[in-house]
């Protein structure tokens, strides 16, 4: 596969940048990137010269048109002065590589979220990051709009809803949320190009601070402020007690937006759009985890992000106003580590013990003995086994406490609860507190650690 994808390389970057003798070396697909491919590889001119460069690559089946999109948008973004790499080569068609493709240069830095909000030789950029963000948001949104024929403008609430029904995946949380968000939406501040995605974890930084805004395939016409909310959902501070992106601050954010030539920022709609922004993650990893279920796309890393869900119901619970009363206590069950307390017919090891097992090699053997994308897969395949083994333990008692709190409220399961939300028939403190105990069970079992207070910043 390597050596086809080298070749068709050559081909494309021939042609682009008019060298007939060019070769491609190197070629290496790096870990992450849950819907597109990305490859790492050098181009070697005739004169020896060498282009360090990245491929991204649409997966099968994706819809035609946005790789064309996503580079116009990087020439207009880079004419307003937003950091982006240098655009080499674009398509929308198939036939060079297999799928629609853009390449770009490769700049150095780090791009992995929890090393930018640890690393000691990024202290001095994590003081600036949520300034400079501002600033960059600041300056694509002074983009015209007209600038870039092509994006859609879809209206983001109503957009989810229609993908959250079309799962069938009922969430009685997400149906809070929206019942929020619709009552509570305000008046929106203007159209801009809207990067869609623009976090922690697609910003590479330097020392400096950012270097270049990645990933744009998300882009779209929308209200400014989408952008801004997004920054500052809990997901992307990956355990680190600052509210944008982990490193800064609200203040700071808008500070560097306004200061950019932004427009002013109501606080009450930054939070709205935050709100929004949580619940589009939360439908975000429901529809990856619907692409490995359905076969569009097996992916150990896809399975493992559709558990991902209920870390979001958490801190949608946290945002929504409304009484919760106390927290609720933890699930009633063995503890976490005993294992041998579900050996039943089958005899030892048990179910949760093998998967014990299977975590531990996987994170170790596997693990440290692979590096890149392989490495990656490896731990995120040591979390399921870890996973399973806490829903091996605990479920059982889970399951009947989640029936008895369901019958409290008068209805059979999670889709009548659901529908209930959406209509007003079912609400109140009893409702919010039944659901924050259905969510802290599941985040019990997919990941405890979301339930421990945030960390201290790095620096």
């Amino acid at each position: 596969m390597t050596a086809t994808l080298a070749e068709g390389l050559r081909g494309v970057l021939a042609e682009a940048l008019g060298d007939p003798g060019l070769e491609v070396e190197g070629v290496v697909r790096l870990s992450g990137g849950a819907s597109r491919e990305t490859w790492s590889f050098d181009a070697r001119r005739s004169d020896g010269s060498v282009e360090q460069l990245i491929l991204r690559r649409d997966p099968p089946g994706a819809p035609k048109g946005g790789m064309g999109i996503e580079a116009a948008v990087i020439t207009a973004a880079a004419g307003a002065g937003v950091p982006v790499p240098r655009l080499v080569a674009a398509s929308d068609e198939t036939a060079a590589l297999g799928s629609a493709f853009i390449v770009v240069e490769r700049i150095e830095g780090e791009t992995i979220p929890r090393r930018v909000l640890r690393e000691p030789a990024l202290a001095a950029a994590r003081r600036v990051l949520a300034e400079q963000c501002g600033q960059i948001l600041a300056a694509l949104h002074s983009v015209p709009p007209e600038a870039v024929p092509g994006l859609q403008s879809p209206d983001q609430l109503e957009q989810y809803r229609q993908v959250l029904d079309g799962l069938g995946q009922p969430s009685p949380a997400f149906e809070l949320a929206f019942r929020w968000l619709g009552s509570n939406r305000p008046p929106p501040t203007g159209e801009a190009i809207v990067h869609g995605d623009f976090r922690n974890g697609n910003l590479l930084i330097g020392p400096d601070g950012v270097r270049a805004v990645l990933d744009w395939e998300l882009v779209h016409l929308g209200d400014p402020m989408e952008d801004l909310g997004w920054l500052c959902v809990k997901s992307w501070r990956f355990g680190v007690d600052r509210p944008v992106g982990g490193f800064g601050t609200y203040e700071q954010l808008i500070s560097g937006y306004e200061a950019g030539g932004g427009r002013k920022v109501d606080r009450d709609a930054l939070r709205w759009w935050e709100v929004l922004g949580n619940l589009k993650w939360g439908i975000m990893c429901m529809m990856q985890a619907s692409a490995h279920l359905s076969g569009a796309l097996r992916s150990v890393e896809l399975a493992a992000i559709g558990r991902r869900v209920c870390e979001v119901e958490w801190d949608l619970l946290d945002l929504i106003p409304g009484d919760s009363g106390p927290d609720v206590s933890p699930s009633p069950g063995p503890g976490p580590l005993d294992a041998a307390a579900t050996r039943g017919l089958h005899g030892a090891p048990s179910a949760a013990e093998l998967a014990q097992a299977l975590h531990e090699f996987l994170d170790g053997d596997v693990r440290t003995s692979t590096e890149g994308r392989v490495s990656f897969h490896a731990r995120v395949a040591a979390n399921v086994a870890a996973m399973i083994e806490r829903e091996l333990i605990l479920g059982p008692a889970q399951a009947e406490a989640h029936r008895a709190a369901l019958e409290g409220l008068g209805v059979a399961d999670d889709r009548r609860l659901a529908q209930g939300i959406r209509t007003g028939a079912i609400e109140g403190p009893e409702l919010r507190r039944v659901l924050r105990a259905t969510v802290r069970a599941k985040l019990e079992v997919a990941n405890p650690r979301w339930l421990e207070p945030p960390r201290p910043p790095g620096d």
